[in-house]
């Protein structure tokens, strides 16, 4: 295969969109079992599988796009709609990599393997109907972060937080809704032509609902500092409601401003004081947590 086909392929398998499946380690992370060497292989191996499940959605979301996509000013650079990849084999890899990801999955354990099915089953939905529909579009890209952060406490068999689950929600939600707030920005008057839902959503409205999320986010996330069961009692995490604050005003900023690129998601890596304050709060929090646990 030429390089240049190489270099495009992997382009298509959106590589960088992998980050989202770091969403496995938090339940790693918060249960205390970052130095647990069998849990951590146990977790890298249902990312690896996970990164495979969702280079095999992107795969079918672009081959179902692939003439929306070529009407888009960016979106018609991706390989699939650039012709760069054909759509035969995008197709003939994604499956392959969609069995991969579910087989790996369940010789972790059956239950992750139901998780990778769920997710599989949401990521199809999502390309053939969802996205279209006003509002289910949203808790449609939601629903695959809150099943990665639930395959994350599966893979190391540990229960599901609630704290964990409402808080992923949320954030997912806010992203989502940036997405869909770029998309209007970014196209204009052509938005419907984009995608029929689009045509329902203003910015005003999206700025209405971002402010309801990101209000509802902050506030869990400031409970669940005071509040969960396995957190300090001296309610050190709230050292880190700061720097959470901060990226959210940040993210705010940005989307607002028009300045994400191709999508909100891709802000991690061009934005340098959004990336800085993720892994600081990352930092500190796992010192927080390892810090009282040993206290």
């Amino acid at each position: 295969m030429p390089v240049v086909s190489a270099r495009a392929l992997l382009v298509a398998l959106r590589p960088r969109q992998w980050t989202k499946n770091g969403l496995l380690f938090v339940a790693l992370a918060f249960t205390l079992n970052l130095q647990e060497r069998a849990l951590l292989a146990r977790t890298l191996a249902a990312f690896a599988c996970f990164c495979a499940l969702s280079s095999a959605g992107y795969l079918l979301n672009d081959v179902l796009d692939v003439e929306a996509d070529r009407q888009h000013p960016t979106k018609r650079l991706r390989p699939i709609a650039a012709g760069q990849v054909a759509v035969g084999l995008a197709l003939g890899l994604g499956i392959a990599l969609a069995v991969l990801g579910v087989l790996g999955c369940w010789l972790i354990t059956p239950v992750l393997g139901l998780l990778a099915l769920a997710y599989l089953g949401l990521t199809a939905l999502y390309s053939a109907t969802l996205k279209h529909l006003v509002l289910l579009d949203i808790f449609g890209l939601a629903g695959g972060f809150v099943l990665r952060a639930a395959a994350g406490a599966v893979a190391i068999d540990v229960p599901i937080s609630p704290w964990l689950y409402i808080a992923t929600l949320l954030g997912a939600l806010l992203i989502a809704l940036g997405k869909r707030r770029t998309e209007l920005q970014t196209l204009g008057v052509e938005a419907a032509g984009h995608r029929r839902n689009l045509e329902a959503y203003s910015l005003e409205f999206i700025d209405q609902l971002i402010l309801i999320i990101s209000s509802a986010a902050l506030m869990t996330y400031a409970l669940y500092t005071f509040s969960a069961e396995n957190l300090p009692r001296n309610h050190s995490m709230m050292l880190t409601i700061p720097v959470v604050l901060y990226g959210l005003f940040r993210y705010l900023f940005l989307i607002r401003e028009g300045d994400v690129g191709g999508s909100p998601e891709e802000l991690l890596f061009r934005d340098r004081p959004l990336l800085a304050a993720v892994v600081t709060w990352a930092v500190l929090a796992v010192i927080v947590l390892y810090l009282g646990h040993n206290a």
